[in-house]
């Protein structure tokens, strides 16, 4: 923990050793291990806040649950030094998992973010190959984004100083670029003319077709399918989804069952709705400019 920062200050005011024990449970090396699982297991904090915080902010009801019951139900299993939930909270958690399941398909999978995450990442990577390659684009100079731009270390400063108006700032300038490529994705991105998006549920032999056709028609209406044919894929991620494939017991989530001879056991072996949830699930699209959407929409439906 920094000295550096007013958090680690006010923590080692409070506790000299109090900083460190905060870092190892972040880390998951503070002992016992149930209190690094609130940090970062499949039934963590930062999952049950951003749930309920992107559901209140997008104005989506999927990823509503009752934080209060589960976090009233938890318990440590202090023999196998891991958390549990009593069995009046196995509900609780299920629709936990179940709201988050349906916000990634609903929400953070929706074909408008995932465009715009699209365009960003080609607006950035043109951004640093520009940067590399020794080409003027604008850039606050000895800021901590001039460094990303540069590949060069950050310092906790650095990383603290860096957030949302720092990239936004930065794209709204580029509108006025001399690079064509980089202006026009600027553009796109603060006008939110995004992206189409096509989903690729045809065999294989098919989508390396498409692709290619698709990259071709892209290219004769004079954009660079390099940053404008963008393959975008997700899913099958253990973050996203829960899963009994995984390693260590902190990738699990643990029910007591019964109530004459309890046992602690993995929620899935019990509950026939988590068991559900299992398969997980993918996407795999191609983002292009909408000018070109009636071609290839035209060569999609030939598929």
């Amino acid at each position: 923990m920094s000295e550096d920062t007013q958090v680690g200050k006010l923590l080692r005011n409070y506790s000299s050793e109090l900083p460190e024990n905060i870092a190892g449970i972040i880390n998951g090396t503070f002992r016992p291990a149930a209190l690094a699982q609130l940090i970062s297991s499949q039934l963590d904090v930062d999952r049950m806040d951003y749930l309920l915080r992107d559901s209140l902010m997008t104005g989506v009801k999927y990823g509503i649950f009752d934080l209060e019951w589960i976090i009233r139900s938890l318990e440590i299993d202090t023999e196998n030094d891991r958390l549990y939930v009593s069995p009046r909270g196995l509900y609780a958690v299920e629709d936990y998992l179940q709201a988050r399941y349906y916000m990634f398909r609903q929400v953070y999978f929706h074909r408008t973010l995932r465009s715009a995450e699209a365009i960003l990442r080609s607006l950035f990577r043109r951004a640093l190959e520009l940067c590399a390659g020794g080409s003027r684009i604008w850039y606050a100079e000895n800021s901590a984004f001039s460094k990303v731009l540069h590949h060069q270390e950050l310092s906790l400063a650095d990383h603290l100083e860096l957030d949302d108006h720092d990239v936004v700032f930065h794209i709204k300038r580029w509108q006025r670029s001399d690079d064509d490529i980089l202006r026009d994705l600027s553009r796109r991105f603060i006008d939110r003319r995004l992206f189409k998006a096509f989903d690729l549920d045809m065999p294989e032999a098919e989508r390396t077709q498409f692709i290619e056709a698709a990259a071709k028609i892209v290219s004769e209406a004079g954009f660079d399918p390099a940053y404008y044919l963008i393959e975008d894929r997700a899913g099958d991620i253990p973050y996203y989804f829960y899963t009994t494939q995984q390693a260590g017991q902190k990738g699990l989530i643990y029910v007591e069952d019964g109530y004459s001879r309890p046992q602690i056991r993995e929620i899935s072996e019990i509950s026939p709705a988590i068991r559900g949830l299992q398969k997980g699930y993918q996407i795999h699209r191609l983002c292009f400019p909408p000018e070109v959407e009636e071609s290839v929409s035209a060569l999609y439906q030939r598929k």
